[in-house]
């Protein structure tokens, strides 16, 4: 007789292996180590799921609970599903080296998409020149109602842990950036214990112990879980419409069904109640650029 089905959180995802948080067992202890049947890879971090107690230390995830969200990036031939169950995306940009803002704005129109609110860490402020050298940018993405913390991890670490510890308390927060921007040092620093956690994942899902290219999940103190990810180069939407791509632009919004044509497309149809608002200064050029080249790149798939 099979064992009965229970119920858990995946702490973390490396291919086709995962761990689980158990139900019922406490946040100090209850996990373990857990695979899927045959090929399913859908599997990732912050999802819930039900599981089974094969015997001999291995058990199995039969299935995904419903989620609420799911942030995930695709290209022309696979799709990567990152986390699930968010209560918020930070994502992690930098002056020095520059950050992509091609890449936030892809960033951020996926989590519109998936109803995911989001919020900006703009790191090394203490770096001469790298906070100075973005701040115009900056200032366009609080304009849209993005709060934007400004921080210097390694040079005030106190400052930076009492600045966010509010913001990430009490919710599921999934930590995103490019190489290089400092995420890591972010980790270590808001989970003191990142490295520890992660080497132990690490040897029990058989990764190696220094493996930084799978997603986590870490306990905060005072509450929340914190999700950290690889960073990436790239972040892709093929999985989305052009519909999709324009409603994730927060500033269109409002003005969408106010072009003249029904299927505007925002480049250079007459009457277009976008273009209108960029040429008046209420929507950021650079942004609109941005979207235009989305928008190319979605109609030539």
């Amino acid at each position: 007789m099979s064992a009965p089905l229970a119920q858990a959180t995946v702490l973390a995802a490396y291919g086709r292996q995962f761990w689980l948080r158990l139900d019922g067992e406490g946040d100090a202890g209850g996990e373990r180590s857990a695979v899927t049947r045959g090929r399913r890879g859908d599997v990732v971090a912050g999802d819930r799921v039900s599981w089974r107690d094969l015997g001999s230390g291995q058990a199995v995830i039969e299935s995904v609970l419903p989620r609420r969200n799911l942030l995930r990036r695709s290209d022309d031939r696979r799709e990567k599903a990152l986390a699930a169950n968010l209560d918020r995306a930070a994502i992690v940009i930098s002056g020095e080296p520059p950050f992509s803002e091609e890449l936030l704005v892809r960033v951020l129109i996926a989590a519109e998409r998936e109803g995911i609110d989001c919020l900006l860490i703009a790191t090394k402020a203490d770096v001469p020149g790298a906070l100075e050298s973005i701040e115009p940018r900056l200032h366009v993405y609080e304009s849209l109602g993005y709060p934007v913390f400004r921080i210097a991890a390694k040079a005030a670490p106190a400052e930076t842990v009492e600045r966010l510890r509010p913001e990430l308390a009490g919710r599921t927060t999934l930590l995103l950036g490019q190489s290089g921007m400092g995420k890591s040092t972010l980790v270590n620093l808001l989970v003191p214990e990142a490295d520890l956690a992660t080497q132990a994942i690490s040897e029990a899902l058989q990764t190696g112990k220094h493996t930084t290219t799978f997603t986590r999940a870490f306990d905060l103190t005072g509450g929340g879980r914190l999700i950290d990810s690889p960073g990436f180069q790239v972040f892709g939407l093929a999985h989305l419409s052009a519909s999709e791509l324009e409603h994730g632009m927060r500033e269109f919004q409002p003005l969408i069904g106010h072009c003249k044509y029904y299927n505007c497309t925002h480049r250079h149809e007459p009457g277009c109640a976008i273009r209108t608002a960029v040429a008046d200064g209420s929507i950021d050029t650079r942004r609109h650029t941005l979207y235009e080249q989305l928008r190319d790149a979605a109609r030539e798939r």
